[in-house]
């Protein structure tokens, strides 16, 4: 009885202490624990912000008077014409497809997150800069390893998407758009974008991980928490801080990206333009034409919406999961 008093006791202490730190490194992490926890509340907050992804992908594809319609107007014709399950579209290819490419982005992001900050160790940097440095080289590799399958997800997904509209082809589901992409144009349809992706999403991740990691810290510091620091923060104060810093960094990559994120969607899902095979520079183009230079912001609201709920809720979700999945035994020191 003793001994199981005793376990508990140190189970209780354990995950109080886990529920007080505000940085968990990835040795401290049960890794099933964490991917199977991180499947289920990814996939539910996926859930809720999906209806902005599909309003925004619309308003980006949309020509002609469509194009100048409103996150709201699309909203409402979208729910009149296909009702609940028109917001939904795409939505379950998008969170079982979703899945593993999740496991290999957070991986990846823990890894080389715990990796970069021990070897900035090596160099005079402060504290916050180690911290800001460490976040983005852990996101532009998670987003480096993790486009090699998230783009043909996208692609997949983005045309289920736009069916309904005019010109848009129709698909009887993911298998359907994967078996037409592949029979006319070969694997390469699949990764459409891959390389726009690549130059401009990694950098975009790193930007994100790093405001998110440099805000966290000003913030932290701000509320008289350091490295020397005897007190720890609050269940509340944690969420609050994390959210706020969440929201800064995702509001500031929606206004970076969404030039560029207009010209991959509109690549990724529109056949041609009568002019052969779609790329970057034919789709800029075309853009231009058809809206001059606030085309590239067609879906900014919804976008901007999404890339801050997204931020916000996806870290307070992120860091709910490390200190859910933290192991029983011992701790490692907290990084403000």
């Amino acid at each position: 009885m003793a001994a199981a008093a005793a376990a508990e006791t140190s189970e209780a202490s354990t995950a109080g202490l886990a529920l007080a730190d505000a940085n968990i490194n990835w040795e401290r992490l049960d890794k099933t624990r964490f991917h199977v926890i991180g499947a289920i509340l990814f996939t539910a907050q996926q859930g809720a912000l999906h209806p902005t992804a599909v309003v925004k992908t619309r308003m980006q594809v949309a020509e002609g008077g469509l194009s100048h319609m409103s996150g709201f107007t699309v909203f409402r014709r979208i729910l009149r014409s296909d009702g609940i399950p028109g917001i939904f579209r795409g939505f379950g290819t998008s969170a079982v497809g979703a899945l593993p490419g999740r496991v290999l982005a957070l991986t990846s992001l823990e890894v080389s997150k715990e990796m970069a900050f021990k070897y900035s160790e090596h160099y005079d940097m402060s504290e916050a800069s180690r911290i800001a440095v460490a976040n983005g080289v852990a996101g532009l590799v998670s987003s480096v390893f993790s486009s090699a399958y998230f783009v043909p997800l996208d692609v997949i997904c983005q045309r289920l998407m736009v069916q309904g509209l005019p010109g848009m082809p129709t698909y009887r589901g993911p298998f359907d758009v994967i078996n037409k992409v592949v029979r006319t144009e070969g694997l390469r349809g699949l990764y459409r974008g891959f390389g726009i992706t690549m130059l401009t999403q990694s950098p975009a991740s790193a930007l994100w991980w790093s405001a998110y990691g440099g805000a966290q810290h000003a913030i932290w510091r701000s509320l008289g928490y350091g490295i020397d620091s005897q007190k720890k923060p609050s269940q509340s104060e944690l969420v609050v801080v994390q959210a706020t810093a969440g929201t800064i960094a995702g509001a500031c990559s929606s206004i970076i990206t969404t030039p560029i994120d207009t010209i991959k969607t509109r690549l990724q899902v529109m056949d041609n333009y009568g002019r052969g095979r779609p790329s970057v520079m034919k789709t800029t183009r075309v853009l231009l034409e058809e809206d001059g230079w606030r085309g590239f912001y067609r879906g900014f609201g919804p976008r901007f919406l999404n890339m801050s709920l997204w931020g916000t809720s996806m870290i307070v979700t992120y860091e709910l999961i490390k200190r859910l999945s933290v192991k029983p035994e011992g701790s490692v020191p907290t990084r403000w």
